[in-house]
Order: structure tokens, then sequence, then C-alpha cells
């Protein structure tokens, strides 16, 4: 179970911007930004956000094979598997 994110106003940030840059990127935790008492951000580490990028490519991509598995478009896997040893084998 994931924690939940820090919560700091605007007002902070803009006070103490460079400290609640080293403390995200030290822990590697988000930080939700509020306005007005609300949430209207999240900060997050350059490095997380690379992870999350990446993370929803490969959710993309599986929602992606999951529709032409769907539409009958693609190849068997035992098919696939056969053409990846025969590959290996010939290294």
């Amino acid at each position: 179970m994931s924690r939940l994110p820090g919560i700091i106003p605007i007002s902070d940030l803009r006070r103490d911007a460079a400290s609640i840059i080293k403390r995200i990127v030290a822990s590697d935790e988000p930080v939700v930004i509020t306005q007005r008492g609300r949430a209207s951000a999240v900060l997050v580490s350059a490095e997380a956000y690379g992870r999350m990028q990446h993370e929803n490519e490969i959710l993309r991509i599986l929602a992606q094979g999951d529709a032409d598995i769907a539409a009958g478009v693609g190849r068997d896997a035992d098919e696939v598997m056969a053409e990846a040893r025969a590959l290996l084998a010939a290294e």
C-alpha cells in the first residue's frame, strides 16, 4: 500500500521551492500542491515522472494487445514462441 503524498500550500512552495524539491528528489515521493485549501497540482521528481511515463507506455501497449486479441488480430503464442526459439538457436 502506498503512502499518502505530502501536502504543501503553494505559498510554502513559493517561499522554499529549492528545499521542497530536494525533499521530493531524496524521498522519491510526490507532493500535492494546494491552492485555497484544494489540491491543484502534484510535484514529482524527474526520475519518478520518467518511470510513470514508461509504465504508462507499457500499459498502453498491453491495452492495445488486449484490443487486438478481442478483434482477432495477431499471432498465436505458440507460433511466436517457436519463432523466438528458432532465432535463439541460430545465434
